[in-house]
C-alpha cells in the first residue's frame, strides 16, 4: 500500500460492490473492511440496521488501523448521514458525494470546474438545511458544517453562488452553441463519443484524431468535452467530421450532475452520430448492463440521432468468448435498433468497418457538380472544396468539372460561392 492511500470502510445493503471500490480507488482509497447487509430498504434512522451500526462500532475499537472515511454504497437522506457521522464520529460519504469528490479532483478547465462547484452545492442544499434544523434544535452541527459561515447564512451562500454559477455556465452554453452553428454552416458533421465511463473513449479519440488526449485508466478521467477532427483515419473518404469527447456514464448518474452538465451532455444530444463505447472483455452480463445504462442515458438525454455501438477491447478476449457475447446481447434484444461493431482501439482492429459505418449513418448528402472557369480565383474554391466535401471527380478542360458530396447545410452556400468566381452548379 502507498504512503498516499486512504483507508476506509465501506456499507452496503447488497453484494454489488465493484463499482463503489472503483470509485474509492479513483480517490485514492483502500477499502478495508466491506459491511453487508442485506435489506430491500435502507432503515429510515441509520440506512443499515442499528445491530449493524454497534458493529462497526465494536470494529472501530478493535482494530488497530486508521480509519480515514466511511463510504456508503447507496444516497443518504440528509437525516441518514447525519446520524451515522454523529454515531460513528466519522466523516461519512455516500455514492453521490463519492462521485462529486472525484469530479473535483479531475476538473482542470474552467466550466469543468464551475459544473462541478454547481453540482456540488446542489448536493449540499438539502444536507445544509438539515443542519440549520439540527442546530437550531439545539445539537451538534456534525462535520459538514460550513467552516467560518453560520449554516443558516452558508445555505444562503449556496443559493447565491448557484445563481452565478449559472449565470456563467448559460454564457459558455450560448459561446459553445455559437461554435456548433459555424461549424455546421462549415459543412461539418458532429459525431459524439458516449458510454460508460472506463470503456476507451478518449483512445478512440486519440486513435480517429491522430491528436493526443489524456488518457488514464481512472473513472471519469474526461470531464471536459473535447473536439477534434478526424483527420488521420479519414484521408480517403475527405468528409469533415468533428469527434467531442464527453463526460463517462455510469449507473444512476446523480441529478444534480446531469443538471449542471447540461451543456456538456448538450454535444451528445445535438450529434449527428453518437458512438458508444462499451469494454466488451468483462462478463456478458457486465456488459448487457453498461449498455443499458448508457443507453438509458442518452435517452434521458434526449439523443435522437443514430447509436453505433463499438465493443472495444476485444484484443483480450478469445474468438469463443466474443462470438458468445455477440449472441447473448443478440438474445436480450438491447441492440437490434442499433449497429454493433466489435474493435480493438489497442490493435487497431476493424476501426475502418467502424468508420465507414459513421459514414454510411451520417444525415443526407447530396452530390452537387460544379462547372468553374479555368482561372486562379476558381482553384481557390476548389481548395475549400476539398475542406468542406467529399470531392468525387474532377476534370480539366476547357472548362473545370468538380463533382462533389456534402453536407445538405451547406450546399446553398457553396453554390453561392461558385457564383461568386464565375462559376455555377450543374
Amino acid at each position: 500500500m502507498t504512503s498516499n492511500q486512504k483507508k476506509a470502510i465501506l456499507i452496503s445493503l447488497d453484494d454489488s460492490t465493484a463499482e463503489i471500490t472503483q470509485l474509492a480507488e479513483t480517490l485514492s482509497y483502500t477499502i478495508l473492511k466491506t459491511f453487508i447487509q442485506h435489506r430491500t430498504n435502507p432503515d429510515v434512522n441509520y440506512y443499515i440496521g442499528s445491530g449493524k451500526v454497534d458493529e462497526i462500532t465494536d470494529y472501530f475499537k478493535d482494530t488497530n488501523e486508521t480509519i480515514d472515511l466511511i463510504i456508503v454504497n447507496g444516497e443518504l437522506k440528509p437525516s441518514q448521514w447525519f446520524t451515522l457521522e454523529k454515531t460513528l464520529e466519522h466523516n461519512v460519504y455516500d455514492r453521490i458525494r463519492l462521485i462529486l469528490a472525484i469530479f473535483e479532483e479531475h476538473a482542470e478547465r474552467r466550466e469543468a470546474l464551475l459544473q462541478v462547484k454547481l453540482a456540488q452545492l446542489q448536493y449540499e442544499r438539502p444536507y445544509v438545511r438539515e443542519l440549520i434544523h439540527r442546530t437550531k434544535a439545539g445539537e451538534h452541527p456534525g462535520l459538514m458544517a460550513g467552516g467560518e459561515y453560520q449554516v443558516d447564512d452558508y445555505y444562503e451562500m449556496i443559493k447565491r453562488q448557484s445563481k452565478k454559477i449559472r449565470e456563467e455556465l448559460q454564457k459558455i452554453r450560448e459561446n459553445r452553441e455559437l461554435q456548433r452553428q459555424t461549424r455546421s454552416q462549415s459543412g461539418f458533421y458532429s459525431v459524439s463519443l458516449a458510454g460508460y465511463t472506463n470503456a476507451g473513449k478518449s483512445s478512440l479519440m486519440n486513435l480517429l484524431s491522430g491528436e493526443k488526449v489524456k488518457v488514464e485508466e481512472q473513472l471519469f478521467s474526461t470531464l471536459s468535452t473535447t473536439t477534434r477532427s478526424i483527420s488521420s483515419k479519414n484521408k480517403e473518404k475527405q468528409i469533415p467530421i468533428l469527434l467531442t469527447d464527453t463526460v463517462g456514464f455510469i449507473e444512476n448518474l446523480p441529478a444534480c450532475i446531469i443538471d449542471a452538465f447540461h451543456s456538456t451532455l448538450e454535444e451528445i444530444e445535438l450529434a449527428d452520430v453518437v458512438i458508444l463505447v462499451v469494454d466488451g472483455s468483462e462478463t456478458k452480463e457486465i456488459v448487457e448492463k453498461k449498455l443499458r445504462v448508457s443507453i438509458n442515458e442518452l435517452r434521458n438525454i434526449g439523443v435522437g440521432a443514430p447509436i453505433i455501438i463499438a465493443l472495444n477491447k476485444i484484443d483480450i478476449i478469445d474468438t469463443t468468448a466474443l462470438n458468445t457475447l455477440q449472441e447473448y446481447l443478440e438474445d436480450t434484444g438491447i441492440i437490434e435498433d442499433h449497429t454493433m461493431i466489435a474493435v480493438s482501439v489497442k490493435e487497431q482492429k476493424h476501426i475502418d468497418e467502424l468508420l465507414q459505418t459513421i459514414y454510411d449513418s451520417l444525415p443526407h448528402m447530396v452530390k452537387i457538380t460544379f462547372q468553374l472557369p479555368l482561372e486562379e480565383h476558381s482553384q481557390r474554391f476548389i481548395s475549400q472544396l476539398y475542406e468542406k466535401t467529399k470531392v468525387l471527380h474532377i476534370t480539366y478542360g476547357t472548362l473545370i468539372n468538380v463533382e462533389v458530396e456534402c453536407n445538405e447545410k451547406i450546399k446553398e452556400k457553396l453554390i453561392a460561392t461558385a457564383r461568386t468566381v464565375k462559376g455555377n452548379a450543374l
